[in-house]
């Protein structure tokens, strides 16, 4: 489960963050995540609760906004939506889309005290 490495990078990051900043705790994380991440988002969330055990962000609420599969089709020319890799265009039906966004996964903001 590759979520539990995203985690524990998602904690190297954030535990940077309090002599950067200066805080205390950590009382929410919202991260945003594409449909083409390739992340379980509920294997996330047990992820995050286990890997944060224990640090500055334990009991912290994760927060998931969902961002969709963007990308370009040559053929229609025109921008898409999709909800995974290899999908094809949903205007045309052709596989030569260039991705443009919706594959990452990325700390929005921190809420602290």
């Amino acid at each position: 489960m590759h979520e539990m490495s995203l985690c524990s990078g998602l904690r190297e990051i954030i535990e940077e963050q309090p002599r950067l900043q200066h805080f205390s705790r950590v009382l929410r994380v919202r991260l945003e995540m594409g449909a083409l991440a390739g992340v379980e988002s509920a294997a996330l969330r047990f992820g995050f609760a286990v890997i944060m055990h224990h640090t500055l962000v334990q009991g912290a609420a994760l927060k998931i906004i969902a961002l969709p599969g963007q990308a370009w089709c040559p053929d229609c020319a025109q921008p898409i939506r999709i909800q995974r890799w290899f999908a094809p265009c949903p205007r045309c039906g052709g596989y030569a889309l260039q991705v443009k966004g919706g594959d990452e996964l990325r700390i929005k903001d921190l809420e602290v005290e």
